[in-house]
């Protein structure tokens, strides 16, 4: 098969950050061999919009930080879904906004800080 074939090729360049050699490898593959050449167009275009965005998985891991959006999502659960979505509330985009923000010092115990001073301070998490 030549999916899996092209994904045992492809997915430790992108594992790598090579993300030049992935495009290479996909814009290498016979148009014949493929059923959806919009799919192929599409994913090659997201890999080059999005190259300065995508690290080395393989150092991340060395390093021992996440690979995966699943912080992301649950930050995005605690600071705005659960106010703003599951109480059948509407809101504008700069309300939300304000919201998630104020949310976030609160949940980072930052706010009398913010309040009196207008500074925040930066720690990475251990």
């Amino acid at each position: 098969m030549i999916r899996n074939t092209l994904l045992e090729q492809l997915l430790p360049c992108l594992w790598y950050g090579c993300v030049d050699r992935a495009i290479a490898l996909l814009r290498s593959v016979e148009p014949t061999q493929i059923k959806n050449q919009k799919a192929l167009a599409d994913l090659i275009g997201y890999l080059e919009r999005n190259r300065p965005y995508l690290p080395c998985y393989a150092v991340r891991k060395r390093l021992g930080l996440h690979n995966s959006s699943n912080p992301g999502e649950k930050a995005n659960d605690l600071v705005v879904s659960e106010r703003q979505k599951h109480n059948g509330m509407s809101w504008s985009r700069w309300g939300s906004v304000a919201l998630a923000a104020i949310t976030t010092l609160v949940r980072n115990r930052e706010y009398m800080r913010w309040f009196q001073t207008g500074t925040l301070s930066f720690s990475f998490c251990a």
